[in-house]
């Protein structure tokens, strides 16, 4: 038995190290990402969106492989959250690229319509990118562009809007489906506006 013991006892050194390098890494990147979350999420509730952006960006670089289906799903949130940041921060070249990209990955994944959780990524994926597309067609517009070049990109935000209304609709969510058709709504009238009455009002917040 005391030969047992202390094969046992020299053997924890060698488990300790097989832990660090396997589990024991992953569970320390796993810790990273989550402490700089709480920062990026900190940063955001105070309006302070570049600060924000940087901590999401670096949430995102400690990310552990993403091999199982609940860390694609996080590593995606961290993306989502980051391109909302950069919209909040006027950086809205970027943000309308990564959250077109994102909506598209996640359309094609054919997991998510038998997730609910993932099924909502989209959905606030899908927002997200609509508020981009009607920021980006009112700066167009105010640049001057031809209807031929802004038409296209608030048809987008439009259909989009009403895609979301009327999914919330079929699902008994009445207020998000009231919020989507009120963002439908002011889509159409930015296409009706005359440029010189679009001059005359505030850009929207994002």
């Amino acid at each position: 038995m005391r030969k047992l013991l202390i094969g046992l006892w020299l053997l924890l050194p060698v488990a300790a190290w097989a832990y660090h390098e396997g589990p024991g890494q992953e569970r320390m990147a796993l810790d990273a990402t989550d402490a700089k979350l709480t920062l990026a999420r900190a940063a955001a509730a105070k309006g302070d969106w570049p600060g924000a952006i940087l901590h999401f960006e670096a949430a995102a670089k400690e990310m552990p492989a993403l091999d199982t289906p609940e860390r694609v799903t996080m590593a995606r949130q961290i993306r989502l959250s980051m391109a909302k940041a950069k919209l909040n921060a006027s950086q809205l070249v970027d943000a309308r690229r990564e959250l077109k990209d994102l909506v598209k990955e996640l359309g094609e994944d054919s997991a998510v319509a038998g997730d609910p959780a993932r099924s909502a990524l989209l959905d606030e994926a899908r927002e997200a990118h609509a508020n981009a597309q009607y920021y980006w067609t009112w700066l167009m517009r105010l640049e001057g562009a031809p209807r031929t070049e802004w038409e296209p990109e608030v048809e987008v935000a439009r259909q989009t809007y009403r895609l979301l209304a009327e999914e919330a609709d079929a699902r008994g969510e009445s207020k998000s489906a009231v919020s989507h058709m009120e963002d439908l709504e002011a889509t159409v009238k930015l296409a009706r506006l005359d440029l010189e009455e679009l001059q005359g009002l505030p850009l929207p917040s994002q």
